[in-house]
């Protein structure tokens, strides 16, 4: 749940600076600009762009390339509009997980069954109906992604998404009042309200993270002497890596909500437990609507999309010989693009084939969800209910994720780069570790009466505590922070200017592709199978990293000449007349006063 590093942190105050609860406005200025495949009606635009130096800027040392392998890399500041975007995360997926939460018991059980449910579906159905919706929330992402490079603009295709959000969440709310309907509304107003949910939850997921990362100027690395003397390199990849680690963070505190739904569905009901995440879902929408004024806007891309698939059909009729659409080699085909624009789709066509082997991390991602529920519910819950322990995967990435940022990733830094392919494979490891806890749990949970291998089913359940299942939630959270995290870094970074919401949500689509695959072994969610299920998730989960390693280790040796080409595209919006496009595309507008200020999560 919170999508480069170089070498280091800082010390005391100083370190201060690659922690993301350190909040800084730099003075920012607002242009206009025409680019080759920008659209002309961005000259007229106000889209703003933080273009002024920064204070590492003000004295600007360029490293050596000795001295860029040798010092430490660090972070820079992080702004303020960063945290009001982190807040309409943090509400939307507050919202998210707290419905989603009892969707289980409430498609899986009756109103007369133990634990309560409403729509009784049994293990099956529901299983399937829980990947369903997973699928769907992360197939619309392509539509959010799409319209938002083409035609929206990301803002407005969130402040879309977020009224589509709240028309869904008042349908499953409305017929989850047992005095309203029967259990035929409530499945009408059940699918009704996935489907719009699963749209709106594209339409944001698929911007929301992107724009958070725009907020964040690419500047080139630069030398900044600390208070104890030691040179260090300002990275802006690592302040990248901050960014969506304190990005992920957000989304995990939100998740905590299910502890909250999980408990007003034992004790009050469903409608209680989707009342809440109407309620919260507010938030967001305020804080959309006041802090638009605060947020840096790229331009839309001038049919960049259509354009970068006339260039991929390009390549497949010519064997992926990339200069076969470039109009320098091929004047006379007129191309309505550069030889920059084919380079950034050579390195977002590597960033895509680096996600194949998502969908079968994402499998085993998903039985957190459904399968882990239901194991939940063969074994002695003490008076938990049995979708409460989600919880310990959030309140384990909330403890866990700032150690990493802080004390773990800089440590790794200080001897050797851990570039982002050696970090998903550790994600892959880690998901095959919780797989196999799970494994060797059901098999004890089998063992133990008074049902043995037939626990489902009955109103009693096996003498196992439930608590044996907290090592395989903590285990999965490690393996987001290393796999999920730096899959949304690694989709963000390596994604043309003009395409990365496109990009973010062919990542996300990866976690539909998984939600498909878990579907398919719906079958399998069975008594006595389930061992099987997390048996084979674990084998496959293991394979697939490496086989993830084997296939791409080879571009962590590329890691910084492709992200060399995020420099010269922000050069493209600097206002230094040398290096900026036409005169007459550019109109520079008064530069907004600066703000400062800072906080601690």
């Amino acid at each position: 749940m919170l999508n480069h590093p170089s070498q280091g942190s800082d010390d005391a105050q100083d370190e201060k600076q690659g922690d993301f609860p350190v909040i800084e406005e730099e003075k920012t200025q607002a242009v206009t600009l025409k680019d080759s495949y920008v659209s002309e009606d961005v000259a007229n635009s106000t889209e703003r762009y933080n273009l002024s130096p920064s204070p590492e800027d003000e004295d600007f040392e360029a490293p050596t390339e000795e001295e860029m392998q040798t010092l430490r890399h660090v972070g820079g500041k992080i702004p303020m509009r960063c945290w009001l975007i982190a807040i309409v995360e943090l509400s939307e997926r507050f919202s998210y997980y707290g419905l989603s939460a009892p969707f289980q018991n409430y498609m899986e059980y009756g109103p007369n069954d133990s634990p309560k449910g409403v729509l009784s579906l049994n293990s099956q159905g529901a299983t399937g109906l829980s990947y369903f919706f997973q699928f769907w929330c992360y197939v619309t992402p392509v539509f959010g992604g799409y319209v938002a490079d083409t035609f929206w603009g990301k803002y407005n295709t969130i402040c879309c998404g977020t009224a589509i959000y709240i028309a869904g969440i008042f349908i499953l709310f409305i017929t989850s009042i047992p005095s309203v309907g029967n259990r035929d509304s409530a499945i009408g107003g059940f699918i009704a309200a996935i489907i719009l949910i699963g749209i709106a939850t594209g339409m944001i997921k698929a911007n929301l993270s992107v724009l958070i990362a725009d907020q964040l100027p690419k500047r080139k690395p630069s030398i900044k002497v600390l208070k104890s003397g030691e040179r260090v390199i300002v990275d802006s990849n690592i302040t990248l890596q901050n960014v969506f680690m304190f990005f992920y963070f957000m989304i995990n505190v939100g998740s905590l909500s299910l502890m909250a739904t999980t408990e007003l569905e034992y004790h009050k009901g469903f409608w209680a437990a989707y009342l809440l995440p109407f309620c919260f879902f507010w938030i967001a929408v305020v804080t959309l609507i006041f802090g638009k004024k605060q947020y840096i806007q790229r331009p839309i891309g001038d049919k960049v999309i259509a354009k970068s698939f006339k260039v991929c059909w390009i390549l497949t009729k010519n064997k992926f010989d990339f200069n076969a659409a470039k109009p320098s080699v091929h004047p006379e085909k007129n191309y309505p693009w550069n030889d920059k624009f084919v380079d950034e789709i050579k390195r977002a066509l590597a960033a895509c084939k680096v996600f194949i082997f998502y969908p079968i991390y994402w499998t085993q991602y998903g039985t957190m969800i459904s399968s882990f529920i239901t194991q939940a519910s063969m074994m002695e819950l003490h008076g938990i209910p049995n979708d409460f322990l989600q919880a310990f995967d959030s309140i384990a990435l909330i403890i866990f994720i700032p150690i990493f940022e802080k004390f773990v990733y800089p440590f790794i830094r200080r001897y050797t780069p851990l570039k982002p392919i050696t970090k998903i494979f550790f994600g892959f490891m880690f998901g095959s570790f919780a797989m196999t806890w799970a494994a060797v749990l059901q098999s004890f949970v089998y063992k133990a009466g008074p049902w043995y291998n037939e626990p489902l089913g009955h109103n009693t359940p096996n003498h196992v505590h439930v608590c044996w299942q907290i090592p395989a939630y903590v285990l999965i959270s490690f393996s987001e922070i290393f796999a999920s995290i730096t899959g949304l870094e690694y989709a963000y970074s390596k994604a043309p200017a003009s395409m990365k919401s496109f990009i973010m949500s062919i990542f996300l689509l990866t976690n539909a592709f998984g939600s498909a695959i878990g579907c398919a072994l719906s079958p399998v969610t069975v008594d006595p199978k389930f061992t099987w299920l997390f048996t084979g998730l674990a084998v496959a989960c293991f394979i697939s990293g490496c086989l993830f390693w084997l296939c791409f280790r080879k571009y962590n040796d590329t890691e910084e000449e492709m992200n060399a080409m995020d420099y010269e595209e922000e050069n493209e919006f600097d206002l230094n007349p040398i290096s900026a496009p036409k005169a007459n595309d550019i109109e520079i507008l008064e530069p907004m006063d600066s703000l400062r200020s800072t906080a601690k999560y």
